[in-house]
């Protein structure tokens, strides 16, 4: 470097800069007159302070963006622990109907309904309950779980007032009294059964969105649905202890069953409206990630073709390219024309790109329903779901006339209370899916969404012995031994043991509770592994349907066997039925069922582990 004069200058490099240094104070400055024009002196203490203030500007604008980054992930991981705490309340409260063994009994006392009646009240629960679990789970998939958290409280509660006032009215004319028709009831259970069922899945569907991707994903899912299970427990003894009949003595009778029905219908309002803000997806942002993914994973398995419609958002973003302008060529007014028209075009381009991406997920959760449906092992998975759930749902549906059956005529001491039998049987479940949750997290092997749209494709990624820390084991090994379980329950039942020792009816009791509790907790699980979680929703809620042809039909056969034997009079007494009769051989059909969705789900496994997938 060379100054004006001749001499040679020190060369300043970049690793020679001091901020506390003046770099134009080493350097000798033309005189005037050499120079050949005035410049005015500059002074070492402005340029000091010049680029020590532009210093510090980049430094703070640095530091406050940290500090606003930190922010927005802290208020997200807030939002994401309140929804899932929210979740796991909304479940809490929203299975109310697990507790239908609680008054069930009273339909036939005090309403004079047959069996069969009483039956065909939890028929239409369930069935309401299940089949339009894949609706709900579209609406989730595609919108978000707010406005199905307020649909859930308004059904609720309509449902239960109805519920509450059909039974203060007391039997219906066609059972000799004055109350009531017999479609008004199940009519209000038609609604419970809808506002449970819209309840549970926003709550599932929230923890499976914001923890999906998570290694803690079992627990998480888990959580909600063991909660879901836990409160029957806690409300039947709510109903029990506090919501019940007094006699003169002051001792506590039966169930007040319309002040019961009242507290739920408050109770539920209240829970969906606050589920309408607490429930929520926390990062669209990342669900859009995992569109992204899911599209570049059918690019490189072959099953979709290269287009332009479905591109990485990054490369979408650079082909609508940028508009540039030389500043020279251009005056100012020029200038702000062109950005105002540059910043209406990106307006455009942006709307026009977030019509893209909801094209784009709409076409692609379309497409993994369609592959999903069309996927043999999800078959044979809701298949054993169904011989799995149908005799669990129709023993916690009909547990008080169970628990009758066994107890001598006159007598109800030895089987126990229908009270005790459901706290049991929901604490038993709770644990099951609280343990199966946790324990498939910790010991199951590491798993990648793998769409199943070729039989034939091997997933590329296997677990290397060599890389594994801890034993694994697949968590098809949690939901055999579950649905073994709830066969030894029932087998239980079918045995002379269950008539000769009535006190063996909590074990019966304790055995259904964990197996059923078990396979409802794994099933979701397993689904989200396999097939993702960007359809969770709708996936599940296909799977979801099964239970309620399950429980319908168990719930028919047990009814009908219950009804004929107190038609022949030998095992009625005191209006209900008791002895083997009742239920023996119902007991053996469920025992038979369970085994059978055990070889269907061994099948299933089979045909993952050829194909490569890791559950």
């Amino acid at each position: 470097m060379t100054q004006s004069n001749g001499q040679a200058s020190p060369a300043i490099d970049k690793r020679d800069f001091d901020a506390n240094r003046p770099l134009l104070n080493d350097v000798d400055h033309p005189s005037q007159e050499e120079s050949g024009y005035y410049s005015r002196p500059v002074s070492s203490h402005s340029t000091t302070n010049r680029y020590s203030d532009a210093e510090d500007g980049l430094l703070n604008d640095v530091v406050e963006e940290i500090v606003q980054r930190d922010r927005r992930k802290l208020a997200r991981e807030v939002m994401r622990i309140t929804s899932f705490i929210w979740g796991v309340i909304s479940c809490l409260a929203a299975g109310g109907v697990t507790a239908f063994s609680l008054y069930g009994p009273l339909f036939l006392t005090r309403l004079h309904y047959t069996q069969l009646r009483v039956n065909a009240v939890s028929i239409a629960v369930e069935i309401s309950m299940y089949l339009p679990v894949p609706v709900f789970g579209y609406l989730c998939d595609r919108y978000s779980p707010s406005p199905l958290a307020l649909f859930s409280g308004i059904i609720f509660g309509l449902g239960y007032l109805l519920a509450a006032f059909t039974y203060q009215s007391g039997p219906p004319p066609d059972a000799g009294g004055e109350g009531w028709p017999f479609w008004v009831m199940i009519v209000a259970f038609v609604a419970i059964g809808s506002g449970t069922c819209s309840m549970y899945l926003a709550a599932v569907t929230t923890c499976a969105k914001n923890f999906g991707r998570g290694k803690h994903k079992g627990i998480m899912l888990a959580a909600p649905i063991a909660s879901f299970g836990l409160s029957g427990m806690w409300q039947s003894q709510v109903a029990t202890y506090l919501l019940c009949e007094r006699r003169e003595d002051g001792s506590r009778g039966d169930v007040d069953v319309f002040r019961f029905f009242i507290f739920l219908a408050v109770m539920l309002l209240g829970v969906g409206i606050i589920g309408t803000v607490g429930l929520r997806i926390v990062d669209e942002d990342e669900e859009e990630r995992y569109i992204d993914e899911a599209v570049e994973e059918l690019e490189r398995s072959g099953l979709l073709e290269q287009s332009d419609f479905f591109q990485p958002r990054s490369e979408v973003r650079a082909a609508y390219g940028t508009f540039t302008q030389t500043e020279d060529d251009t005056t100012d007014g020029e200038r702000t024309l062109a950005q105002s028209e540059e910043e209406r075009e990106a307006a455009r381009i942006e709307k026009e790109r977030e019509e893209e991406e909801r094209r784009k997920k709409n076409w692609l959760l379309n497409y993994e329903t369609k592959v999903f449906l069309k996927d043999q092992t999800m078959w044979l998975l809701a298949l054993g779901f169904f011989l799995v759930t149908g005799p669990g749902e129709a023993y916690l549906n009909n547990l008080g006339t169970v628990v009758q059956t066994l107890n001598p005529p006159y007598e109800s001491s030895q089987a126990g209370l229908p009270s005790s039998h459901v706290s049991i049987i929901a604490l038993t479940s709770t644990i099951a899916r609280l343990l199966t949750g946790s324990l498939s997290d910790f010991f199951a092997p590491p798993a990648i969404h793998h769409l199943p749209g070729n039989p034939d494709e091997i997933c590329p990624w296997s677990p290397s012995p060599s890389t594994r820390t801890r034993p694994t084991f697949s968590r098809m090994m949690f939901l055999l031994p579950s649905a073994t379980l709830l066969a030894l329950g029932f087998f239980l039942l079918a045995t002379p043991l269950s008539i000769q020792h009535p006190e063996l009816s909590y074990v019966t009791t304790a055995l259904v509770g964990l197996g059923y509790g078990g396979g409802f907790s794994l099933c979701p699980i397993i689904i989200s592994v396999v097939w993702g979680v960007e359809n969770f929703g709708t996936n599940w809620g296909i799977v979801a349907m099964v239970p309620a042809a399950g429980a319908a039909m168990w719930g028919l056969v047990y009814s009908r066997g219950y009804q004929d034997a107190i038609d022949r009079g030998n095992d009625s007494a005191d209006g209900q039925c008791h002895g083997w009769s009742c239920f023996g051989f119902w007991a053996i059909g469920c025992t038979i069922s369970i085994s059978v969705a055990i070889v269907v789900w061994l099948v299933a496994w089979r045909s993952w582990r050829r194909r490569g997938v890791v559950v």
